[in-house]
């Protein structure tokens, strides 16, 4: 059986240098070929020798899922189908801004947390996904976006045999930022994200710094503990609600972590975070968590927590039981919160004409999913 060199962070393509008599830089050689000029093909990386190459082919792929769509919005959001395998299928977003480009990914074939107001949660849930397939989303659109502006990078090789290879410049990399914020919960399958999260922060890899990769959780505490002993990068905290009795409804999980725990955990990971502040997210629902009370009662949650909130305008898809506060209703929140002295955004609704908004992602997932929220607590424990 072959091995997929996607699913190995540094430390493991050591490893495997290693096993087959090579030596360690040979991993950052792979590294760089791999993630920073996107290479599948063995035969491609000319700094290698022959011999190694040949090795190479013999044990190991560069194989990434399979696009079976790619949709552009009418404001330049795309979006990709990736074919995971069994009929299931995963969607990952790139919103493409004036100074960045962020990349929303997705770390499990659907959800089993179950927000009500998201379409990936009534889609049930399949399975975790694995580093290779987390990781191949930044592959795929690095490579997409840079052949389509004709930026495709090309290192400056040292044949030497040191192992020296120039990298990546800002220019030619298509994705600045990236968010786990796509199909699943990024905690409940936290060994896979914190490897692939490795490889994005890696120099050799992709090189983003921890303040440009967000994971999103919607409140699994102690793998936001474990998160911040192994890899804080900016966090995002889905709130969606100012009480255990509202927020019970909109977000299952808060029943198991209360929003007593889920603050703490935020304060205690602000300890080591990259950034001096959390982010909370925050949807809204006309006539559910969308008064001038619930604003109210939101500034006294949060007020020994460093935050920022970004209100979401609910995003429809079929089946949903909720509709979008309106402008007026979103603009007094706001200001009741600015008024408090909190840092607000309004995030701009992209990509809904293809359905790459906020909470539409839905993908292909045959559902398994036992339907109580302890499916994914084992991931976490």
């Amino acid at each position: 059986m072959t091995i997929n060199l996607l699913d190995f962070n540094a430390k493991q393509l050591i490893n495997f240098c290693t096993e087959i008599n090579e030596k360690p830089f040979r991993a950052k050689q792979l590294l760089r070929w791999i993630h920073q000029f996107n290479k599948a093909d063995f035969v491609d990386m000319n700094d290698l020798a022959k011999e190694l190459r040949e090795k190479l082919s013999k044990l190991a792929v560069i194989e990434a899922p399979v696009v079976t769509r790619d949709h552009t919005a009418a404001d330049g959001t795309r979006k990709w189908l990736l074919s995971v395998g069994s009929g299931n299928g995963i969607e990952t977003v790139f919103i493409p801004e004036v100074n960045r480009g962020t990349l929303c990914i997705s770390s499990q074939v659907g959800c089993a947390l179950a927000c009500t107001f998201c379409s990936t949660g009534k889609q049930g849930f399949n399975r975790n996904l694995t580093v290779a397939e987390i990781i191949s989303q930044l592959w795929l659109a690095n490579k997409a976006l840079k052949a389509e502006i004709n930026e495709e990078a090309t290192p400056d090789i040292d044949v030497s045999g040191n192992g020296k290879i120039s990298s990546v410049s800002n220019r030619s990399r298509a994705v600045s930022n990236v968010v786990m914020m796509g199909m699943g919960e990024p905690l409940a399958n936290f060994e896979n994200v914190v490897m692939a999260l490795d490889l994005m922060l890696d120099d050799n890899a992709y090189g983003l710094s921890r303040r440009r990769v967000t994971v999103s959780t919607s409140g699994l505490v102690p793998a936001m503990d474990r998160l911040r002993e192994r890899c804080p990068v900016a966090l995002a905290v889905s709130l969606h609600a100012p009480n255990d009795a509202l927020r019970d409804q909109l977000v299952p999980i808060n029943k198991k972590y209360p929003i007593k725990e889920l603050l703490a955990a935020c304060r205690r990971y602000l300890q080591t975070a990259p950034r001096d502040f959390i982010t909370f997210e925050y949807v809204m629902l006309d006539g559910v968590n969308d008064s001038a009370e619930h604003a109210h009662e939101l500034v006294k949650l949060v007020q020994e927590t460093s935050c920022k909130f970004n209100l979401i305008p609910f995003n429809a898809f079929p089946g949903s039981d909720y509709k979008r506060s309106p402008p007026e209703a979103i603009r007094v929140f706001r200001e009741i919160l600015m008024q408090a002295g909190l840092v607000v955004t309004v995030r701009k609704t992209r990509g809904d004409d293809i359905a790459a908004a906020c909470g539409q992602l839905a993908g292909q997932v045959r559902d398994r999913t036992r339907r109580t929220i302890g499916v994914t607590m084992n991931a976490v424990k």
